[in-house]
């Protein structure tokens, strides 16, 4: 069962979080497969996404859904992991052409240099005029360099958006997708409550001593170990001379699990901004409009007679189930 686990060090500024997607990745996989599936690299790439975006989510505990998306001019165009506040999750990826077992990064979305990685906060209830918060960072380094790692992109990230040490270990395969996240807590005090903290947070970028030695211990972790291994040995291994207080793990409906958000109700939203004489145009062609989830395959047809009903005003509209076909 897939789990996450949070832990903090005792009487440091560092928190930890471990994640184990089983089920839930498997699931994703599944429903893919009746599609054709995705070569070995993209399951991986796909997989640590999934990871890291959960890890992030449960991070920040923020009301609304937690959308990670990679992009570029490789042959993965588009790549994207959702979580919701719950740890409800989903994930997909839009490949167009081959891709090696073995292929890097930068040759799935970075090519010449201009992929991106974007994280989006999308509240779930909405102000009016309120748009969700998004987050670029470029697929490369300092110097430009192509990063080939996804937990340096994430990491990158962190540190530009938080300005806050992050230390991430990603590895997913056809069974399991998991990753570990080490971060440097903000400084506490009255500083913080005065709203100053943000220069001395600052300040302890990449200097923290305690940080600095416990995410080194991390970084020793294996993709072999880290898929391998339970949740208990892995912190154990890494962390048995410090001093490591757990919280109870998450689990079953509290914990990550698989869910699509997508409805009949959503779809017809799409279609109606779509517009009626393009859906007009549709039904002339094809006799009947489909819309298929790239998240879990599930297919929604309207006739021309469910077609004219997304177009009437509420009161005039007959109450439909959410049939999917």
């Amino acid at each position: 069962m897939s789990e996450l686990h949070k832990f903090v060090f005792e009487g440091l500024p560092v928190r930890g979080m471990l994640v184990r997607l089983t089920d839930a990745w498997q699931e994703i996989l599944q429903r893919h497969r009746e599609a054709g599936g995705y070569p070995e690299a993209v399951t991986e790439l796909l997989g640590e996404m999934t990871a890291a975006a959960t890890l992030m989510q449960a991070n920040i505990k923020f009301n609304g859904a937690l959308i990670m998306q990679i992009m570029g001019d490789g042959p993965v165009k588009l790549a994207v992991a959702e979580v919701q506040p719950d740890l409800r999750l989903r994930a997909t990826a839009t490949v167009v052409g081959e891709v090696a077992a073995d292929a890097p990064l930068s040759h799935m979305v970075n090519v010449t240099n201009q992929g991106r990685c974007a994280i989006t906060l999308d509240p779930t209830d909405r102000l009016p005029g309120q748009q969700p918060y998004q987050g670029v960072v470029p697929l490369f380094g300092d110097k430009r360099e192509k990063l080939e790692k996804l937990s340096e992109v994430i990491e990158h990230y962190m540190l530009q958006s938080e300005q806050l040490d992050t230390r991430l270990v990603l590895a997913a395969d056809d069974k399991m997708a998991a990753g570990l996240l080490i971060q440097r807590l903000p400084l506490q005090g009255q500083d913080n409550l005065a709203g100053q903290s943000g220069a001395r947070d600052e300040d302890q970028i990449g200097v923290n001593e305690d940080y600095n030695r416990i995410a080194i211990l991390a970084s020793s972790l294996k993709r072999e170990e880290l898929l391998g291994l339970d949740a208990d040995t892995i912190l154990r291994r890494l962390f048995w001379e410090e001093d490591v207080r757990r919280f109870e793990p998450l689990t079953g409906e509290s914990g990550p699990r698989f869910a699509c958000t997508c409805s009949r109700d959503r779809v017809s939203n799409m279609l109606r901004s779509l517009g009626r004489d393009e859906v007009e145009s549709i039904l002339s062609e094809q006799g009947q409009v489909e819309v298929g989830c790239e998240f879990c395959g599930a297919k929604y047809r309207f006739d021309p007679v469910d077609a004219a009903q997304v177009f009437l005003q509420p009161a005039q509209q007959v109450p439909a189930s959410d049939q999917k076909h």
